[in-house]
């Protein structure tokens, strides 16, 4: 059974994995292209080291298939594939020289040995380490234990490398280094890498093709210039360098509002008075003269950066980013300028501006007033409101009517956090629970991929029955 797009060396299909119950991966497709140096980036928990784990055999699917030059390899054990991993610990033999480290899968395919030392001293020069072949690796500082382990993977002449986040254990300076080194060694080999982070800043300087993870699902894929430039959503554009991600209305085609101001765009299809989500980089917004700007704000902090300022600024209650080399006071008010082009417009990642829901009435008390619904399986009051048992209700609750539950015990418990975006003014928070997904803003920070519980403010609800008469 064969299947290729045009060049994969990799291709995933339709790749489903659930852990206890929760879902990892859901229905992935991904064609990674030969001699591409593929980055797979997201936060903690999205799936990406589970997607790493297929493509090297050492996990199978509970559904899908995984194709390596068009073959099907579902069923074909990790050593029987064209394929060598790179782990953050580096899994060196601490009893072996560097020689010995890099030999060692050459020494189990019963390699000649001449063959072997002329392999390992390729391998040596390409990972810049002539001259330690006799050095333990005990003795060896973080980076070069690094390009061993690099060594080892390349000297079988693999056609994939798997990295998983192998740049984690180093300092910053370090890391920085290592980063162009590795781009250089793929370069070198013609190897098509698959590298694993959670670093933005990795993802954008070594990769061709940038495949952005959450929750599960890959949210886009494209080079580093077009993940940055032309986000599909806001979790991309949050994810992926620092963004102003503010609320807006898109009036018609190249017109959007800001803040209650008109300005225009180059984006087209949204439909009209549509509400959108717009992305701004702080480094597209021009500072002016007050009168000079589309915008104005109020400067209320300013960094120095080293090749820019980084001021923070007020403008209609809500925290815009700028970068410019041109500093301004805080306190001092500006003008804000932005070309049509450098405003990004963006479809909502949650489909309403409020939760939107129904649920059963199955008691009520008319003398006190209240009612109790279920949600989910749990039974929940609500005074000051009173509607016939039985009765069915479509409720619109919105953001602000749903907070995490401070003491551990909320309404609704083990509530999945998918993403959080800061908007300017508040969080914006989109979360799972068992059957639905709820909306929520706070000026909390939490922390995505993992659970909390969430209670509900229905004083800020709207009920109406759907079935029955209220008397």
């Amino acid at each position: 059974m064969k299947q290729k797009s045009e060049n994969a060396i990799v291709s995933l299909r339709n790749i489903y994995v659930e852990f206890d119950s929760e879902v990892i991966l859901n229905h992935i497709n991904l064609d990674i292209m030969d001699k591409e140096f593929v980055t797979i980036l997201g936060p903690s928990g999205c799936g990406k080291t589970t997607t790493l784990r297929i493509i090297g055999g050492f996990l199978n699917p509970d559904e899908g298939d995984v194709y390596f030059e068009g073959e099907r390899i579902n069923k074909l054990p990790p050593h029987k594939r064209n394929v060598n991993t790179v782990f953050q610990k580096y899994s060196l033999f601490p009893h072996l020289n560097v020689f010995d480290n890099i030999a060692f899968g050459l020494k189990l395919k019963k390699t000649p040995k001449d063959e072997i030392k002329k392999k390992v001293h390729q391998m040596l020069a390409i990972v810049d380490l002539k001259g330690y072949e006799k050095r333990s690796v005990a003795k060896l500082s973080g980076g070069q234990q690094q390009r061993v382990a690099i060594a080892r993977a390349l000297v079988c002449d693999p056609k994939v490398v798997l990295l998983d986040e192998p740049l984690g254990a180093l300092d910053l300076k370090l890391r920085k280094n290592m980063q162009q080194e590795l781009k250089e060694i793929q370069q070198k080999t013609q190897t098509t890498f698959i590298y694993v982070t959670h670093d933005q800043e990795e993802a954008l300087t070594m990769s061709d093709t940038v495949v952005v993870m959450n929750n599960g699902n890959i949210e886009q894929i494209g080079t580093p210039a077009d993940i940055y430039n032309e986000p599909v959503n806001a979790f991309v554009a949050d994810f992926i360098g620092e963004a102003n991600i503010i609320n807006g209305t898109m009036i018609d085609d190249c017109r959007v509002k800001i803040l209650g101001h008109e300005l225009e765009c180059v984006d087209k299809g949204f439909g009209k008075n549509t509400p959108v989500d717009i992305v701004i980089r702080p480094e597209d917004i021009e500072v002016v003269k007050p009168e000079e700007g589309q915008l104005t704000g109020t400067v209320t902090d300013a960094v120095f950066k080293g090749v820019h300022y980084e001021m923070t600024v007020m403008c209609n209650n809500c925290e815009w980013l700028i970068h410019s080399t041109l500093c301004q006071e805080i306190g001092t008010e500006i003008g804000m300028r932005i070309i049509p082009y450098n405003i990004q417009i963006m479809n909502k990642m949650f489909p309403t501006a409020n939760n939107e829901f129904t649920a059963t009435v199955v008691s009520s008390d008319k003398e006190n007033n209240s009612i109790k619904i279920d949600i989910e399986g749990n039974i929940i009051e609500i005074e000051n409101q009173y509607f016939q048992e039985d009765t069915n209700l479509f409720i619109v609750l919105p953001p602000d009517g749903l907070h995490i539950a401070g003491d551990g015990k909320g309404d609704l418990n083990d509530v999945y956090i998918e993403s959080v975006i800061w908007k300017g003014e508040h969080n914006e928070i989109i979360l799972e629970s068992d059957e639905r997904k709820w909306i929520m803003q706070s000026d909390q920070d939490e922390q995505v991929a993992t659970y909390c519980p969430i209670s509900f403010d229905f004083s800020k609800a709207v009920f109406t029955p759907t079935d029955k008469e209220e008397s």
